[in-house]
């Protein structure tokens, strides 16, 4: 076993593998390296697009841009759940059953990503898509390449994920994430070229989907190389590994839709109750106390498919020490940055908005709570993500957030700014109170131990050596 632990030691230190420790730290560097590389260029194309594209062009672009993001969901959440399938199967000793779910996967998000490009290009041809969205700048017939060249490149993305399940279910998932955040800094970097040689936004368009497709079958190939035995085929397909698999699948779909409902309803929320400029002082606060969840998230992604093989391998010691230390993790970082929020937050505020909106401090102060009881639930529900157990998990976050919306309106229409931000306590609280017994009694742990666990220094860092 990889954690050295007695049946009846539930409480005993740390102690794991220093492979598991090594495959940790080089996730969270290559997570780390992905945030930073996004960061980077949410940062440096305003600027680069502003110098050499007019104003109006840029802006058309991002409306432009928004469109074909709604592809995003056309694998229907199979691409998670079949890395973890894949992941828990070789953790197992059963590379057949991950062959046959990745073939049969492969099979069903390519069909289903070459139907919803043919739908795009059906779509895009008969409605007058320019027209619809007012835009006079760049042409309709331009409009709708930029939409289908764009909507190729999401697409291809979905085909990337299950690419990357390859590398995750042979415990290389930092190399996985690593090549695909290259892959995406590569992409720009075309975008990046073809804006400043003075292209327009058709061709450059075209030059960041024809990276993103060059991108692709380069990965294609060095899974190719590196996992021998994933062969891209069809002799192993099974339908029935689809019917298996669809219900985890349409249940992943819950998380993003539920997500979409704590933001962006609780902000239409607070625009019907209070108007416009109550909305920019409760997002641009809530924008500022979300920063602790980026970071945990990064947790969380580290965490994941470790806690998937460990299943699969039926080391549930393993599974019970990997879900405290990332629930200490995900709660010491979210508490070290609530508390230099809290001090900096208002100051950060008017930096940010120029003086435009007015700081305050309560209201900061209640959002960075909300931030704390979400970093935990969302941690602890990893573990039951990871081994495709969220169905219930997925329709109590989507009935908590959509209850939240309905109460974030009521309280602020009586209470103001402050009701609504205290009311999106609601889901925090309704979700820690089904995550944590729900993943405790999947890890086969108790409260008590682990509650001291989150208190608890470990008696082993990951980066340390043995």
């Amino acid at each position: 076993m990889l954690y050295h632990e007695g049946p009846d030691q539930r409480d005993a230190p740390f102690k794991m593998d220093s492979q598991i420790r090594r495959r940790l730290t080089l996730g969270f560097v290559s997570n780390l390296i992905g945030k930073l590389g996004s960061s980077f260029i949410q940062l440096v194309q305003v600027p680069v697009f502003l110098h050499f594209w007019s104003v109006p062009l840029y802006g058309e672009w991002l409306i432009v841009n928004s469109i074909p993001t709604y592809l995003s969901f056309s694998n229907l959440g199979f691409g998670s759940v079949a890395s973890n399938d894949m992941t828990m199967s070789v953790a197992g000793g059963n590379r057949e059953q991950a062959l046959i779910v990745f073939q049969s996967t492969w099979w069903l998000i390519v069909l289903l990503c070459g139907a919803c490009g043919v739908l795009l290009a059906v779509a895009i041809y008969l409605f007058p898509v320019a027209h619809a969205l007012r835009l006079s700048i760049i042409s309709a017939q331009d409009v709708k390449w930029i939409i289908f060249y764009l909507g190729c490149a999401v697409l291809l993305g979905q085909v990337e994920q299950l690419l990357q399940a390859a590398y995750t279910c042979t415990g290389r998932y930092a190399y996985g994430n690593l090549i695909k955040n290259c892959i995406s800094l590569a992409a720009f970097g075309a975008t990046i070229m073809a804006v400043a040689l003075h292209q327009g936004a058709r061709v450059t368009a075209l030059v960041f989907a024809a990276a993103n497709m060059g991108g692709t079958v380069l990965l294609a190939r060095m899974v190719r190389r590196d996992v021998p035995w994933i062969k891209f085929g069809w002799e192993h397909a099974s339908f029935s590994e689809i019917r298996r698999l669809a219900g985890p699948a349409i249940a992943f779909m819950g998380f993003p839709v539920g997500n979409a409902l704590n933001i962006q309803g609780s902000l239409l929320a607070v625009g019907f109750a209070l108007g416009p400029v109550d909305v920019v002082i409760f997002g641009t606060s809530r924008t500022i106390s979300r920063v602790a969840l980026q970071i945990v998230q990064m947790v969380n992604m580290t965490f994941w498919p470790e806690l998937s093989s460990a299943s699969g391998a039926g080391d549930w010691p393993l599974v019970r020490a990997l879900h405290r230390r990332a629930c200490q993790m995900a709660l010491a970082i979210a508490l070290m940055i609530v508390t230099t929020i809290i001090a900096s937050g208002p100051w950060l505020l008017n930096h940010w908005t120029g003086g435009h909106v007015v700081s305050d401090r309560p209201l900061l102060s209640i959002l960075l709570l909300v931030v704390v009881f979400n970093a935990l639930w969302s941690t602890s529900s990893t573990l039951v993500v990871a081994m495709n157990r969220h169905q219930k998990l997925s329709l109590y976050y989507i009935c908590g957030t959509s209850v939240t919306i309905v109460v974030t309106y009521i309280a602020a229409v009586r209470i103001g700014l402050y009701g609504a931000a205290a009311s999106l306590l609601i889901s925090e609280l309704v979700m820690n109170l089904y995550v944590l017994p729900n993943s405790l009694r999947v890890s086969q742990d108790t409260f008590p131990q682990f509650f001291a666990s989150l208190f608890r220094l470990p008696s082993q860092l990951p980066w340390k050596r043995t």
